[in-house]
């Protein structure tokens, strides 16, 4: 049984199709032009010139990185709308209330209410902060 509306419902699931396509054609769009392109510009040249490698490899790795960023938010989605066929959807994974309409409006694959979610982000934010 869900926590929300039949409308409301069908609003998330737009706002997630909409996000899922735009994600899709993202990635299409990142593997077909800019990044190979980029890449074969740089590496296709006569030089031997290391800079040139170099900046070619990170502009592969830029890409790699973007593109690994796109996956994981497809795969979020695909999650979500597992979820969402289930009983667990809305409610969040930490204290067990509802997560607002309008947060799931606004970011449709949270699994935390804001509440915890901002005290997620304050207990994990030192972990994905890298150091020497």
């Amino acid at each position: 049984m869900s926590i929300f509306t039949k409308d409301q419902q069908s609003q998330i699931e737009r706002a997630l199709e909409a996000h899922y396509q735009s994600l899709i054609k993202e990635v299409r769009d990142e593997m077909e032009n800019a990044g190979q392109r980029q890449y074969a510009e740089i590496i296709g040249r006569d030089s031997t010139d290391s800079g040139d490698v170099s900046v070619g490899d990170a502009l592969a790795d830029l890409n790699a990185a973007m593109i690994d960023r796109q996956i994981h938010e497809i795969r979020d989605i695909e999650a979500t709308r597992k979820r969402m066929k289930g009983d667990g959807f809305g409610i969040c994974m930490d204290c067990g209330e509802p997560v607002a309409f309008e947060r799931l409006m606004a970011y449709p694959t949270a699994r935390r209410c804001i509440r915890c979610q901002q005290q997620h982000d304050k207990t994990y934010a030192v972990e994905s902060t890298p150091s020497l």
